[in-house]
Order: C-alpha cells, then structure tokens, then sequence
C-alpha cells in the first residue's frame, strides 16, 4: 500500500496554529514549534492551507507568486527548516495549491490586464458584453454577485468564480497548464509530499459559455449563488483531462499525493479518481459535512460512496475544514466522541481538521471582528468562515497560548476549559480519545487496510465490519441518547473491548452482546 492509504492526514490553517513573532497571526516557525504535538497526536501528514504571497483578499486562496512565501508566515528558509524538521519525525507536508484563479495583483494578470493585444490575454477568461449590454452571460460568483466583471480601460470582462479579486486562468491555455505544472515542479523539487487542489471541479468552463439554468430546488432564504445549476461554468466534462496531466507531474516523483478539493455528491465525485485510476488519488469526500447525523442516513451514505468507487480507488472521510461549521457544533458536544471513532475507523484515509480533537467549538464573531470576504458580500446568509478558522487552543493562559499578542481573529470564549494542555492531562478526554485511536489504527491492519462490511442495526446503532486475512474488528456506534444492547451477529464470537469512547471501560470481555451507553462508540475485537 501507498504511505497516503495507511495516514491520518492533519490539516492547519496556518494564520490560526501558532504565531512565533508576536503579530497575532499563525506562522512557519510556530507550526515547528507545535510539530512533537503533532507527533504526539500520531498523525502522519500535514496540509497547509496557503502561504505563497498574496495580497490577503481571501487569505491567500488569492496568490499573487506561487514559488514564494509571504512574509506573514516567514520566509523560504523557514518553509525549508518546516520541511525538514517534519521529515525528521516522520511526518509528510502537503501544500494547499490554487490553480484556478490567482491574484488580480499577479503579475501574469496585470499583464493580461494592459490591453486586448497582451501575450498573456488569453490566460484569463477575456469576453465581450452581452449584445444588448451587461455581462457575457448569467454565470454567478460563489461570493455573491455577477461572475463578470467590466474592465473599462480594455472594454472586456473577466470571469471570477469567487472575488473579483480572483480572476480565473484559462485552462485552455497550453502556456497555462505548462506554467502551472512548473510551479508544481518546483515544490516537489524542494521534498513536499503533495498538494491539495482548490476548487478542482472548477478548472474548466463551458466551451461555448452558455447560461447556467435555474435550480428548480432554490428556496428564498439559500444562499444566491444557489439560485443557478452551474451546469455550464463547474464539473465539466473536460476537467478530468486537466486532473490527468496534474496527475502525471506529480507521478514524476515517487510516493507524492494529489488530492482535489471536489463539492459533489458521490456518484460524481467517483469520476474524479480519472480513467483507469490517472486522476487524483484522493477526490475529497465532503459527504459526511452535510449528511445528518443520524444512524441510518449516515449507513445510507457509506454504501452508496463504496458502491460508487471505482474499482481500486481508495476512499476518504472528512469531517471539518476551513470552509465549514466545526465538527462540534455540527454534532453536539455529546457525539463528539462518536464521530471521532466513525472517522478512524472507517474505510480509507481519514482528514482531521486542527482543533477538532480537542472539541473546538465554532466561535461566535461579533459584526466588528468579522473578516471573511465571503461573508461581507452576502451577509445574513451564515456563509461566514471566521468562526471555524478561530486559534488553535493550546492552553488556559492569555490568548490561548497561541500568541503573546491580540490574535487575528478572537480566540473562542471556552477555550479555559477547551484546550490541548487540560485534555492532555485529562485521560478520559477528547484528544486522548484521538490518540488512542490513531494508536490502535495503527496496530490493527483491519482497521487501516481492511474491508467494509455494513451490519444490520436498529434504532440510532450504526455498526459495521473491518475485516483483512488475520484481523476482524467490529464498530458499534450509538448516535442516540438511549442505552442499547447490541447483539453480536450470529456465527461471530468477540473478544474484548479494545477501545470504548468511555476509557473506563477498555479491554473488557465481550461475550454474545454488549451494553452501550447513551453516546457511546466501541471497537471490539472480533475472533478471526
């Protein structure tokens, strides 16, 4: 197997993890400082969100130098100094790569920008106006508004997918793809292990720019973009031969990953693994973002994903990200340890998002102290990222022990009880609960290599099966507040408890059945 089907991948939101410097703002040798945490935690990779030079508008999803590290982080050697003090305890580093758009600020854009006649017009979406006036056609932007924006001086609109501030390159564009390629070239070159791809179902627009037509489901109250089916400008046809040829540079190098950020339901989302496998390795599966948390929903979900794979694609689970509510608040503080134990042991590669394994909670952001652009162009909606992306809490001191300075985004109010140093010491906590289940995935091969086999349940039980030759593991979760005695299939003979979401009840003998709490997940191990 591959290094990227047995990990546990970990992703930091760099602004937000730890600041060495005293600005407020996560950075390079904050995220050195916090590696044995990382170490400790048993993760095996970690995914960078940017931190190439960018003017900031959305964060650094607006790069405006690809092959350079903006100062707020630090510089190239501390990216290097990363690099290296990572590899040395063990762990992998992906970069956050964002080939859809870049920076109005880049300088191919300024470029394309100067006139009609420019070498680089073409590696932007350039169109004409409607004939009777207004943008080229009625393409929406994520973030609110026309995708179109009017450039007087060359008498044209660009297409932006999300700010203005974005504009999007032309994938057309052969010079594109090799400038593109390049760049990744260049990181894989300097040892990281891979990237994740932005927004890649993106990459290619409709040929003909036709109208997006209306979603029949669109309710007043959803979000405006929504108001569309973006039939026309995502998820087109010819994007996988775009994916293929990120594919083979990173195929270039040894054991490197791609992964591709993909919004779409399963039976979609399974194209993206490309023809014969030549497409991401990992189509990120966001499906368990939106499910609701219920036992059978969820069952429903897992078989339909399975089924959908493709043949020897491997699968993966996300439960939190930069871009959604935290886990915690989603589920309830109750379930939080239920969905740590679904996450680790089912089938695939499993994502982590920083703070989830403590509880991080989504934080309450007062209207002056909002900064997400997204969430300034459409207000009201609860489109707002901010209160996902709060400090990482380390400990119960000033500012969480994230920095000596005011952060730049507010640290959450519970974070004197919700912290790494109290759940540290805590053993019945949340991060220990983490840790030993990355532990155990790492001694049980069912666990990380074996089959999927879903078991009938009633009520709020979710169970089901890890099986590979010499190991048998059985999960039982109970989504509900009721207590439930679950009984072993028939013809299966259990052993003992090998981990409980309540620790006190670890390497109890299990007989024919067993007694969960309300809340309560186990792993049982099963006789081979």
């Amino acid at each position: 197997m591959h290094w990227w089907q047995r990990a546990v991948l970990y992703q930091i939101y760099p602004r937000s993890f730890q600041d060495s410097n005293g600005d407020g703002v996560g950075d390079l040798p904050g995220i050195v400082r916090r590696l044995p945490y990382l170490a400790e935690l048993g993760v095996d990779a970690l995914w960078l969100s940017p931190i190439f030079v960018s003017p900031m508008a959305d964060f650094g999803y607006d790069i405006s130098d690809y092959t350079a590290i903006d100062p707020l982080f630090g510089s190239m050697r501390d990216f290097d100094a990363l690099l290296d003090a990572a590899h040395a305890q063990g762990l992998k580093v992906l970069l956050d790569f964002v080939p859809n758009h870049t920076s109005d600020q880049h300088p191919w854009f300024v470029e394309s920008r100067a006139s009609r006649q420019s070498a680089k017009r073409d590696w932007y979406i350039w169109r004409n106006g409607a004939p009777n006036g207004g943008p080229p056609n009625n393409w929406l932007s994520e973030f609110g508004g026309s995708a179109w924006q009017f450039d007087a001086a060359t008498d044209q609109y660009y297409y932006h997918a999300f700010l203005a501030a974005q504009p999007d390159l032309n994938w057309r564009n052969p010079q594109v793809r090799d400038a593109m390629h390049d760049t990744m070239r260049f990181w894989l070159r300097r040892g990281v292990d891979g990237f994740r791809v932005d927004v890649i179902w993106h990459l290619i627009k409709d040929e003909a720019f036709r109208d997006n037509p209306p979603n029949p489901d669109f309710r007043d109250g959803e979000m405006p973009y929504r108001r569309l089916l973006p039939l026309y400008s995502t998820d087109r046809p010819e994007v996988h031969d775009i994916i293929q040829g990120l594919r083979a540079v990173i195929d270039e190098f040894p054991e490197r990953l791609l992964i591709g950020e993909v919004y779409l339901p399963v039976e979609r989302l399974a194209a993206y693994y490309g023809r014969d496998l030549s497409g991401a390795h990992l189509p990120f599966n966001f499906s368990l973002l939106e499910t609701p948390w219920q036992a059978r929903a969820i069952a429903a979900l897992i078989d339909r994903y399975e089924a959908a794979l493709p043949d020897g694609a491997w699968p993966n689970w996300v439960l939190g990200n930069h871009d959604r509510p935290r886990l915690a608040s989603r589920v309830g503080d109750a379930q939080m340890a239920v969905a740590a134990m679904l996450l680790l042991t089912l089938r695939g590669t499993p994502t982590l998002y920083y703070g989830d394994e403590i509880g991080m909670r989504q934080a309450a952001i007062a209207p002056g102290q909002v900064r997400d652009p997204w969430e300034k162009n459409v207000p009201g909606f609860g489109a707002g990222r901010d209160g996902c992306r709060t400090p990482m809490q380390w400990d119960g001191g000033a500012h969480a022990g994230f920095s000596v300075a005011e952060p730049w985004l507010p640290v959450s109010d519970d974070f004197a009880a919700c912290n790494v140093a109290r759940e540290s010491a805590d053993p019945s906590s949340l991060l220990n609960l983490y840790r030993r289940l990355i532990a155990l995935r790492r001694t049980r091969v069912a666990l990380s290599q074996g089959d999927y086999r879903p078991l009938a349940a009633a009520c709020d039980i979710l169970a089901y099966e890890r099986v590979v030759a010499g190991d048998r593991v059985l999960v039982v979760l109970n989504l509900g507040p009721q207590p439930i005695v679950y009984r072993v299939p028939a013809g299966t003979t259990a052993e003992n408890l090998l981990i409980s979401t309540d620790s006190g009840r670890d390497g109890q003998k299990v007989a024919d059945s067993i007694a969960l709490r309300g809340h309560e997940g186990v792993v049982i191990e099963l006789c081979v």
